[in-house]
C-alpha cells in the first residue's frame, strides 16, 4: 500500500492539536499547535547534522500542506 507523503490527524483527547504525519524517510508527526515532533526513525549520531539541516525543510513542507488542505476544505 503506498500512502501521500503527508497525512493529516486529529484526536478529540487532543481537541486543539492539529497533527500531520510524515510518511517517508525520515518519518515523524508534528503537532502544528505547538511544533512539537515525533521522530518515527531512530538515527545514529552521523546522521543528525545531515537529519538537523533537513528538519527545517521538512517542517515547512508540512506546513504548506496543511495550508493547502484547509484552504481545498474551505473551496
Amino acid at each position: 500500500m503506498s500512502f501521500p507523503k503527508f497525512l493529516l490527524g486529529d484526536n478529540t483527547d487532543f481537541p486543539d492539536a492539529i497533527f500531520v504525519i510524515h510518511t517517508e524517510f525520515p518519518r515523524f508527526i508534528i503537532n502544528l499547535e505547538n511544533d512539537e515532533v515525533e521522530w518515527l526513525e531512530e538515527f545514529d549520531k552521523s546522521e543528525e547534522k545531515e537529519l538537523l539541516e533537513e528538519a527545517e525543510n521538512l517542517f515547512e513542507a508540512a506546513n504548506n500542506f496543511y495550508d493547502r488542505e484547509i484552504k481545498r476544505y474551505e473551496d
